[in-house]
């Protein structure tokens, strides 16, 4: 059976857009913990369109954090920046106030002991190799590197079969120096001997035009890349932008936290939880996992975890400003997250 998952770098416009509502949902946290962030962003050629809802006593200059990253990201043209951020509807307010979920939908969290991740080979390796063009770029002797990129994984079985790299360049340097480079620099540090593995990169010849110059980007589009990899379920949600009230963010993490403990525990090889909520309830309309001992690990999940929203929150310390840093190089995976731990 053939898998296949892939990886987007820091400058691609979906991440950019995760990245700067993240970095706003962690400025409103840093001056009001209990801050409610809704905000979505889309940039397109130029423009960059700056949305949502957000209940705070704290200030935030939306457009400075956006303008400030997107330099840090490593782009240097000016972006024309417009920003409409309303107060969140009471409506939702009524049932997030008593400890409620913030919105209705369905979580999933996974683990798997195939990997010191927990995480199926193929998500560990392609954000490894994004991961890898983003450290490149900013070394001497690769200048020539610029910040939007793609990495893409294709497996039979376990046996890795083909490697896809799309990266952004400059204008004057070669195709062949840039695979030539990569090779040397990326993927034999990462993968050893290349001779048995269809290597393409950038295939159309062509990579000059990236991020918001020749793309358009959204917040919330890569949920897949920032979680399995399209390999395990996902339930629709998208995490950036959004702060820990809203269980699409908050009950994900918690189920891979759980599902982490099962594993770690050597309860199962590999695990599955699943839970869904309904907008203003507390207790989850169901919660349920699957791994070698279904039965007995849904019991034990319901007596040990508070699937509770702001049981949640505190289980993990969620109202901290540690959003940016997820929308990077994928949500789980990296030991700073405390559902990682």
């Amino acid at each position: 059976m053939y898998t296949t998952t892939e990886s987007v770098t820091i400058g691609h416009p979906d991440k950019i857009c995760d990245q700067i509502s993240d970095a706003i949902v962690d400025a409103y946290l840093a001056n009001d913990p209990d801050s409610r962030v809704a905000v979505n962003c889309m940039g397109a050629h130029g423009t960059l369109f700056i949305g949502g809802e957000v209940t705070s006593r704290g200030q935030v200059d939306h457009s400075q954090i956006a303008r400030d990253l997107y330099k840090d990201i490593g782009y240097d043209d000016e972006l024309k920046i417009n920003v409409n951020v309303v107060p969140q509807s009471p409506d939702i307010a009524l049932g997030v106030d008593t400890g409620g979920a913030g919105d209705q939908g369905i979580m999933y969290g996974f683990a798997t002991n195939a990997t010191p991740a927990m995480l199926p080979e193929p998500v560990v390796l392609a954000h490894a190799l994004t991961r890898g063009l983003t450290e490149l770029r900013v070394q001497s002797g690769f200048e020539w590197l610029k910040p939007d990129g793609k990495a893409q994984v294709t497996f039979k079985g376990a046996e890795l079969k083909t490697v896809l790299i799309s990266c952004q360049h400059a204008e004057n340097f070669s195709q062949q120096e840039i695979e030539k480079r990569l090779r040397k620099h990326l993927l034999e540090p990462l993968l050893g001997d290349l001779k048995n593995l269809e290597i393409l990169v950038n295939p159309t010849g062509r990579f000059v035009r990236g991020g918001f110059f020749a793309d358009t980007g959204l917040t919330g589009r890569k949920i897949m890349v920032d979680t399995y990899g399209g390999l395990i379920l996902h339930g629709g949600g998208a995490f950036s932008g959004k702060d820990p009230s809203k269980v699409d963010r908050s009950a994900a993490y918690f189920c891979r936290f759980v599902a982490r403990q099962l594993v770690k525990r050597g309860l199962s090889k590999q695990a599955l939880v699943k839970v869904a909520y309904a907008i203003g309830r507390a207790e989850p309309l169901m919660v349920e996992v699957e791994g070698e001992h279904n039965g007995g690990l849904t019991e034990l999940v319901k007596q040990e975890f508070d699937f509770r929203p702001q049981a949640m929150i505190e289980r993990l310390d969620l109202k901290r400003p540690i959003y940016r840093k997820t929308a990077m190089n994928g949500h789980f995976g990296n030991p700073e997250f405390p559902w990682e731990v």
